[in-house]
């Protein structure tokens, strides 16, 4: 394993955390859209979400249904939560002060000599617009996000490019991040989450490196 990302050929970013610090937006979008619920099932949502920064919308609205209310739920109704949740999220995330300025200076600086792009657990159709918005779309070759999990968005991207797998190293502030990096057999660094220091190699600060 190399021991800084801007030593690779290619850089797979996660976005929330790691990009946008929109943690927290995310959170509040949950409790939103599921308002009518007890307060009880919302706070055990959120510490699953929490747990699982990750894993897309679409699965924590079904855990949601399935596991905490004990109920079932048909995938027309979970296209409906989360196109509520995107619709929340386009109007809260689109400014630049979200931004991770440390992450972002180093995208900007790096991106014309490593080829980037985005996999995450936001919704793909979303991400595109935020990122466009942004006005950091331009830095990246590829934007790929949920209902495709994150596991196989980065194996169908391994499965495109004519790159080795040594090449290549994902950057992200999860477990869920780590695993996919794991699975596919690619390297993995950590940011923005202490609790990921022995997992792969952690990045303190970009300005470090």
């Amino acid at each position: 394993m190399k021991t800084k990302p801007n030593q690779y050929k290619i850089i797979l970013w996660d976005f929330d955390g790691v990009i946008v610090e929109s943690n927290k937006v995310r959170e509040f979008g949950f409790r939103k859209v599921l308002e009518q619920f007890p307060q009880s099932q919302i706070e055990e949502l959120i510490k699953f979400h929490n747990l699982n920064g990750g894993l897309s919308r679409y699965v924590k609205f079904r855990y949601f249904y399935e596991e905490i209310c004990k109920s079932t739920i048909s995938n027309e109704q979970v296209q409906d939560l989360a196109n509520l949740f995107s619709e929340i999220m386009l109007d809260s995330l689109g400014s630049k002060e979200y931004l991770i300025k440390d992450a972002l200076k180093f995208i900007e600086s790096n991106s014309n000599a490593i080829e980037m792009s985005i996999v995450s657990g936001s919704d793909q159709n979303e991400l595109r617009i935020l990122c466009s918005r942004l006005e950091i779309d331009k830095n990246f070759k590829f934007i790929y996000g949920s209902p495709t999990p994150k596991n196989k968005l980065v194996a169908d991207f391994l499965n495109t490019t004519t790159f080795k797998n040594e090449e290549i190293c994902l950057i992200g502030d999860s477990m869920n991040d780590f695993e996919a990096a794991s699975i596919n057999n690619i390297d993995f660094f950590g940011y923005n989450n202490p609790e990921l220091k022995n997992f792969g190699i952690y990045i303190n600060s970009f300005e470090l490196i």
